[in-house]
């Protein structure tokens, strides 16, 4: 058993500075920082004008269309580069596989180009 506790050992000691270290970093700001908070500071907004509406108003649908077609795109280059690493390993089967699998994103993306779900007016 007093092996096992020897192992964890320096994993304790590293948690217990991490924690330390965290806790000074937290601290330190309070004690070193001048606080004069004044009323432009504490207002909701900072920006130097009064909001136009109310915040909670509503978004267009194009906003979420243009994140999520963002999205699906932006996730087709994190699938290229682990392909493209082990090109060399899974041969002509993993070539024609992605192959398909771009094929079918160009088709998705020609179908959006055409119904104009890229414009922005």
């Amino acid at each position: 058993m007093d092996s096992v506790a020897a192992q964890y050992f320096p994993i304790l000691i590293f948690l217990g500075i991490a924690v330390m270290l965290a806790g000074i970093m937290v601290v330190a700001p309070m004690i070193v920082g001048r606080q004069k908070p004044d009323s432009e500071k504490l207002s909701s907004y900072e920006c130097g004008f009064d909001p136009f509406s109310d915040a909670r108003g509503k978004f267009d649908v194009r906003f979420y269309l243009v994140a999520i077609l963002f999205i699906i795109f932006d996730l087709e280059v994190a699938f290229l580069f682990p392909w493209a690493v082990s090109l060399g390993v899974i041969g002509a089967a993993g070539f024609w596989s992605m192959m398909g699998f771009l094929a079918i994103l160009t088709i998705g993306f020609i179908y959006e180009w055409k119904k104009g779900a890229l414009e922005w007016e």
